[in-house]
């Protein structure tokens, strides 16, 4: 099991191949390479707090949202002020919700809620600040064909919260959105995500029919790759977003032996043009009798190989969306120490990748998902170190 996460989880946009179903990443003594089947039992409540936020460590869920807020621009001790006050709004709300008791009667009666949490904080912020983050944190340069809407896009802060139903992540949200404004931030943009019936054990697939999850770090890449260096930012990370637009029907309408050449995977099963089985590791350099890639060199999994950049890994988490007949598509979550790592994977695919008539990228953040918090502690007490 170990061996076949630890196989692909390159970081690109889409499916080809390294996403985020089915791994748990908790530095404790659990197994951190189990798949869903190994998830905690169905009515345990999901520990809030802890040496990083379960809203990374903890198994995939099949629901999410995320809320991004601004904070006022007044003078850098207010602001800081306004930052501690939110924080600490955030903390409380978001322990109170996950726990076995949940104040709040709606989410009462159906057992544990199973909530996961993040929060982070947006680049511009940390700048202006000048809190104590990692220093690669950075918004992303522009990427040639980008059409992103600055309404919901960025953000001084990010919350992602994860649930097995909408119902929960709906009073979850509400809630979130209340502390925070109290607190004295204001709302940017929100956006819901969920992910298909799977039975345990198998990859989900997104909207174009494509697996999406093959795999992912197995613990120890994922301390080169996903978690900060040994230091304040150790159980921190970086988490990307992007909401991309996905032109369902355009790809559906391309013979299934052409959308596997685009894809680098046949669809039936997931495995690589090159291999037999889902979790085989794509040979990018096979070649057919005649010279050619067996998978093609526009492929979307041979540009999002690993092998292209020194071996590094994200730890992959994306959702489908569905916001109209118009508008649906994938809302690409990775985790990674560095976002340069994002930027070159993004730069092979802006330029090359097969699956660009069919992707618009339409949104994008960057946060620095923020160490976990002890039970006496708040999210973000490392910032002012």
């Amino acid at each position: 099991m170990g061996r076949r996460r630890a196989l692909l989880a390159a970081g690109a946009v889409l499916a080809a191949g390294a996403g985020a179903a089915a791994v748990e990443l908790a530095q404790d003594d659990q197994d951190a390479d189990r798949a869903t089947a190994g998830a905690p039992p169905a009515d345990a409540a999901i520990p809030f707090h802890g040496a990083r936020q379960a809203g990374v460590t903890a198994f995939q869920q099949p629901a999410t949202h995320l809320l991004s807020f601004d904070l006022p621009r007044t003078s850098a001790a207010a602001d800081r002020k306004t930052l501690r006050g939110v924080l600490a709004a955030l903390t409380r709300t978001l322990a109170t919700a996950a726990s076995d008791a949940p104040r709040d009667p709606r989410l009462q009666g159906g057992g544990a809620t199973r909530l996961t949490s993040l929060v982070g904080i947006g680049p511009a912020l940390a700048a202006r600040l000048r809190l104590d983050v990692p220093a690669v944190l950075a918004p992303l340069p522009s990427f040639p064909g980008d059409r992103l809407d600055p309404r919901r896009s960025d953000g001084d802060l990010l919350v992602q919260l994860c649930a097995a139903d909408r119902w929960t992540l709906t009073v979850v949200a509400e809630l979130v959105a209340a502390a925070a404004h109290a607190a004295g931030a204001a709302p940017r943009w929100t956006q819901s995500g969920f992910l298909p019936h799977t039975a345990p054990g198998t990859t989900p697939r997104n909207l174009f029919g494509s697996k999406d999850g093959t795999a992912n770090p197995d613990r120890t890449a994922a301390e080169r790759w996903v978690w900060g260096p040994a230091g304040a930012h150790r159980h921190g990370t970086v988490l990307v977003y992007r909401r991309i637009r996905m032109d369902v029907a355009g790809f559906a309408a391309l013979p299934e032996g052409r959308r596997d050449l685009v894809m680098g995977r046949r669809a039936r099963d997931g495995a690589p043009l090159s291999g037999t089985a889902e979790h085989d590791e794509p040979d990018i350099y096979a070649k057919n009798p005649d010279g050619s890639y067996v998978i093609p060199a526009t492929a979307h999994v041979r540009l999002a190989s690993p092998r292209f950049d020194g071996g590094a890994r994200m730890l992959r988490r994306s959702y489908s969306y569905d916001d109209g007949p118009t508008d649906r598509g994938l809302l690409f979550c990775a985790f990674m120490r560095d976002p340069a790592q994002f930027t070159r994977v993004q730069n092979r695919l802006a330029a090359r990748d097969a699956l660009n008539p069919f992707l618009q990228h339409r949104a994008s953040a960057v946060a620095y998902v923020l160490p976990g918090a002890a039970p006496d502690g708040t999210l973000g007490e490392q910032l002012w170190t």
